[in-house]
């Protein structure tokens, strides 16, 4: 990757949101490596002055602390407030979350909030830093998505539709930013070394590194509108789409119950 290409199309400024652990972190990471500024955006302040820190030691690069929960409602107001006069080129909805059991057993304010945080706050945040990209003609947005955006999965029901909307929304992004500078790309992840497993109640099962997963979003941004890393899941997604969805849909409820801790 042209690391004066990217940071010519991409910077000055980045915009990480769940940047304190996991994927969030490790596109930071990445992101501060190839010369962009960062913003790092989730709840635990002390992980991200932490993390801050650590980039402006390592990449010489400037970062800005904005300790937020995306789940709020009026979220947006400190966040702009915060970077207010800073040119965002690349805006990563990375924050997410999941819940693992039937729907109907589970707390309704949790899958409410696991809409906020998922949906509704990479809605608000593409429409606020894209509408800029845009009219300065360059940009790019990722949103993170995940192989079980591709199909329905029960004790998931929620998190896999909520990855289906994010999904559906970058391709659509995508296709109405053609010709206009700005990238759009969904990054469709399996399992992954994060916290995803231990705040979804799930077994962690031959999980991918945060750093490929992020190295392939990075270099696909701008080439392709979704990029699936690692071969299994990319097989996993064809045949999610050659058979019916009543297959796709029982076979990943079986392995969900499966990993399910008790």
């Amino acid at each position: 990757m042209n690391r004066n290409h990217f940071k010519e199309k991409y910077g000055p400024w980045a915009l990480v949101t769940g940047a304190s652990s996991g994927i969030g972190l490790e596109f930071s990471r990445q992101i501060a490596a190839l010369g962009l500024n960062v913003i790092l955006v989730a709840r635990r302040k002390e992980r991200l002055l932490s993390l801050a820190d650590t980039l402006e030691k390592a990449h010489g690069v400037e970062t800005l602390v904005v300790p937020t929960d995306l789940s709020k409602e009026d979220f947006l107001s400190g966040v702009q407030d915060a970077t207010k006069g800073l040119e965002v080129g690349l805006l990563v909805n990375n924050a997410g979350f999941g819940t693992t059991g039937t729907l109907l057993e589970n707390d309704l304010e949790t899958e409410i909030k696991l809409l906020h945080v998922n949906c509704r706050a990479p809605l608000i945040l593409a429409h606020a830093y894209g509408n800029p990209m845009k009219t300065r003609g360059r940009g790019g947005i990722i949103f993170l998505s995940s192989v079980v955006g591709f199909t329905a999965v029960p004790l998931w029901s929620n998190y896999a539709a909520s990855k289906a909307y994010d999904l559906f929304l970058s391709e659509a992004m995508n296709h109405e930013l053609k010709g206009q500078g700005v990238d759009v790309l969904a990054l469709c992840p399996g399992t992954t070394e994060a916290e995803f497993q231990e705040v979804a109640n799930t077994k962690q099962v031959m999980p991918m590194p945060a750093a490929v997963v992020v190295r392939l979003g990075l270099k696909k941004l701008g080439h392709k509108s979704v990029a699936v890393p690692g071969i299994l899941n990319r097989l996993t997604v064809f045949f999610v789409q050659l058979f019916p969805r009543l297959w796709s849909r029982s076979v990943f409820g079986k392995a969900i119950a499966q990993l399910r801790k008790p």
